[in-house]
């Protein structure tokens, strides 16, 4: 079996794993389906249908999740999703999926996704991945994925992965919403505009207010 024909495999496993929670984020659709109108100028909470007349089947569609993409960020991953953003008829069906590519001890660093529940599954390497509970009890739970294990993230959850081999690593996860959102945590607290103040920062981490100040000017850029 190809490298291809193991990708397209692992892809419809995820999605058809999360196709009967998907709806628990998103509302349920009302009809065949809602191609999303991103020339509309219409805020609803979603995204506004396009004229079914004039859909076609390049709204089902998006090529090059095979493909790897450049991980030399500042944290060592990339992320490339598939949500309503790139697949318009995503929109009301409450679906979408990632691409994560890992340089070695590269990392997709603490996050939460807002409106969905993740399921991820590593395609090539060796990824160490946790998730932490809500207060108060703050419960470190942790695996150790090789390739083809599945990890699932709870919604709303603070959790990361990272490279713990010596190789590139390659995973896609499977999300319940056609809109995820991501919060990185330290994205937002240190590179907020305009910035958290740092008496609050240094109360909350315990620091030193120089300390604080050096973070947000080195997450500001």
């Amino acid at each position: 079996m190809t490298m291809d024909s193991k990708l397209v495999i692992l892809f419809f496993a995820v999605a058809m794993a999360i196709a009967s929670s998907a709806m628990a984020s998103d509302p349920s659709p009302l009809q065949d389906f809602c191609v999303a109108d991103h020339a509309s100028k219409v805020l609803v909470n979603g995204l506004v249908c396009k004229n079914p007349k004039y859909v076609t089947e390049k709204d089902f569609f998006f090529s090059g999740l095979d493909k790897a993409n450049n991980s030399k960020s500042r944290v060592g991953s990339i992320v490339t999703p598939v949500n309503v953003a790139q697949i318009p008829g995503l929109n009301t069906l409450g679906i979408s999926l990632v691409r994560i590519d890992f340089q070695p001890g590269g990392l997709n660093p603490p996050h939460t996704h807002p409106r969905t529940t993740e399921l991820l599954t590593v395609l090539e390497g060796t990824l160490g991945v946790g998730f932490v509970t809500s207060n108060p009890e703050n419960r470190f739970i942790s695996k150790v994925l090789k390739k083809g294990d599945v990890f699932t993230f709870p919604i709303g959850l603070i959790h990361f992965q990272i490279n713990l081999g010596n190789d590139p690593v390659v995973a896609i996860a499977g999300l319940s919403s056609q809109n995820p959102g991501v919060i990185t945590i330290a994205d937002a607290l240190l590179g907020s505009k305009p910035p958290i103040d740092v008496n609050v920062l240094t109360k909350a981490f315990s620091l030193d207010k120089d300390v604080v100040k050096y973070l947000q000017d080195e997450f500001s850029d």
